[in-house]
C-alpha cells in the first residue's frame, strides 16, 4: 500500500514538474520522513491539550455571542424601519379616501411645467438650447472636415463659446 501512495505522489508531482524534479522532490520527502522517524518527539502534556481546547472553546463562544449580537442589532434596525414605514403609511392613509391637494413652490411657473416644449416657453432656456445646438453643429462640421481647413481655430472658438455659455448658465 505504501508503494501505491508513493507512486500516486510521484504522479502528482510529475503533473506539475518534469520527471527529474518530481523524483528529487519524492526523495526529499522520503528523507524528511526518515529524519522524523529517527528523532521521535514526546507527546504533548494532556493538561496542555486540555488548556488549548478550553481556550478554543471560549473563543468560539465569544465569537458566537458577537455574531448573535450583530444579528440582533441588524434585526432591530430592520424591525424599527418596518414599524416606522408602517406608521407613516397608516398616517397617510388614515383619512380614508379624502384627497388632499398637494401644493408646492417652484422657481418656474406652473404653465411652463405643464407645457410640451419647455425650451420654447422659457426665453433664457430657448437661447441656451439654440446656442448648444449651434455648438453641436459646429463641432460636427469640424469632425467631418467641413470647416474650411482651419480646424484648430474653429475648435478654439467652440471652446470659448462653451465656456461663455457655462458661465452664463451658472450666473442666471
Amino acid at each position: 500500500m505504501k508503494s501505491q501512495n508513493e507512486e500516486n505522489l510521484k504522479e502528482l508531482f510529475e503533473k506539475f514538474l518534469n520527471s527529474k524534479q518530481a523524483k528529487q522532490i519524492e526523495q526529499d520527502i522520503r528523507k524528511g520522513e526518515q529524519i522524523l522517524r529517527e528523532h521521535p518527539v514526546s507527546e504533548p502534556d494532556s493538561k496542555l491539550i486540555a488548556d488549548i481546547k478550553a481556550e478554543v472553546g471560549k473563543a468560539v463562544l465569544r465569537r458566537k455571542a458577537k455574531v448573535f449580537r450583530r444579528m440582533v442589532y441588524k434585526s432591530a434596525v430592520i424591525a424599527a424601519s418596518v414599524i416606522f414605514l408602517a406608521a407613516i403609511g397608516i398616517g397617510l392613509f388614515e383619512k380614508g379616501g379624502e384627497s388632499e391637494r398637494v401644493t408646492t413652490a417652484s422657481i418656474l411657473p406652473a404653465a411652463i411645467w405643464e407645457s410640451e416644449r419647455l425650451a420654447d416657453d422659457d426665453v433664457d432656456l430657448a437661447i441656451l438650447t439654440a446656442e448648444i445646438e449651434q455648438i453641436e453643429s459646429d463641432l460636427l462640421a469640424v469632425q467631418m472636415g467641413e470647416n474650411g481647413g482651419n480646424g484648430s481655430r474653429a475648435v478654439a472658438e467652440l471652446e470659448v463659446e462653451l465656456i461663455e455659455i457655462n458661465s452664463d448658465f451658472w450666473k442666471g
